[in-house]
């Protein structure tokens, strides 16, 4: 897959290849040539874009161990840096390619290895909760009865 069609649909593909929708493509992107025309706004706007993100990258880390989407936070971070800086296209391209990998295999696994996946998938966001418990204490927003629960747990 060329850089030119990787993520697109064959549809969208179709289109660019007999001129269809190319006017709007140029027009959507105008702006940004405009930007990299000038060297001083360029250098702004890629530090504009670095810096934010690598601010949804840590956002993105700082909720990996807390309930919530932080690898998807993580994976946008990087798909913003992506759109200026090379590496960051890299690896996000890597992480796609290994996902991608990752989810083929899986699916086809016998339903006895993907629910044994699923078991340590669910140990393992158990044991992240435990661990984020113990360091900082049961929340007091959660129902008397979770939380009466919880505390018998050891090391809570």
């Amino acid at each position: 897959m060329t850089d030119q069609t990787r993520g697109r649909t064959p549809e969208a593909m179709q289109r660019q290849d007999s001129g269809e929708g190319s006017a709007q493509h140029d027009k959507d992107w105008q702006w940004r040539r405009k930007i990299r025309s000038n060297p001083h706004s360029h250098l702004i706007y890629k530090w504009v874009v670095g810096v934010i993100g690598v601010l949804v990258v840590v956002v993105g880390i700082v909720l990996l161990p807390a309930p919530g989407p932080g690898w998807v936070i993580i994976f946008l971070g990087i798909g913003i840096l992506a759109s200026e800086f090379e590496k960051a296209q890299r690896l996000l391209d890597w992480a796609k390619d290994t996902v991608g990998a990752w989810n083929d295999w899986q699916k086809t696994q016998p339903l006895w290895v993907r629910g044994l996946l699923g078991l340590g998938t669910l140990l393992l966001v158990l044991l992240i909760f435990w661990a984020l418990f113990a360091v900082s204490g049961v929340p007091g927003f959660l129902p008397g009865f979770f939380q009466d629960r919880l505390t018998t747990l050891p090391g809570l």
